[in-house]
């Protein structure tokens, strides 16, 4: 395969608004021992109203234009912290994918590392600190090194993303509401970290 095109954007999308359904009550869990306890249902909100605008783009609307209503749909429905920051690394992925007709491995990799940089200066968070990056840092390290392959390049990052988000478990949190925890934070995945590797996982299986 040379690219993935809006199509697969477009499938990639319902691919996760299927998974954040199925999977709501356990990432609300997972943020009910140290955030909030709504992750699960303000992303499933986000993404149930992100499908039912998809059928307002244009049938053959590039990747970056599916993005760009993500995001912005994202940033106005979800709440917390998962709007802002989900929405702006999908912003950041469109403006990195652009008006490409299709995305080849390296642009992939552009906009895996565009999005991770938008989650980064928006939520000031490092890998370690117990957040979402410490999934989205090893996912693009993955990317970059994965070759010229499409499929290669999302499963390089979706593998390495649920390593990641496997291994905030024993950390103690230093950024978001599970810092206030602190020792307590232990031994509890981080529901963004878990979020992301579920969000990278449905580009995998549906490439």
């Amino acid at each position: 395969m040379s690219g993935l095109d809006g199509a697969w954007t477009r499938r990639w999308i319902e691919a996760i608004a299927a998974e954040v359904a199925a999977r709501k009550s356990e990432l609300t869990s997972l943020d009910r021992a140290i955030g909030d306890g709504d992750h699960g249902e303000n992303l499933d909100r986000g993404f149930q109203a992100v499908l039912g605008k998809l059928d307002a783009l244009e049938a053959d609307a590039a990747p970056g234009a599916v993005l760009k209503l993500v995001a912005t749909t994202l940033i106005s429905t979800v709440g917390g912290a998962a709007g802002p920051l989900y929405g702006t690394a999908f912003l950041k992925g469109a403006m990195a994918a652009g008006d490409r007709a299709e995305l080849d491995a390296r642009a992939l990799v552009e906009v895996l590392t565009a999005a991770r940089d938008g989650i980064v200066a928006r939520g000031k968070a490092e890998p370690g600190d117990k957040t979402m990056v410490d999934a989205w840092s090893p996912a693009v390290d993955a990317a970059a090194a994965a070759g010229d392959d499409v499929r290669g390049v999302l499963e390089a990052a979706a593998s390495a993303a649920e390593e990641g988000a496997a291994a905030t478990e024993p950390l103690v949190a230093h950024k978001g509401r599970a810092s206030y925890l602190g020792e307590r934070a232990a031994g509890h995945r981080d529901p963004g970290a878990e979020s992301t590797a579920l969000i990278l996982r449905a580009a995998a299986a549906t490439s």
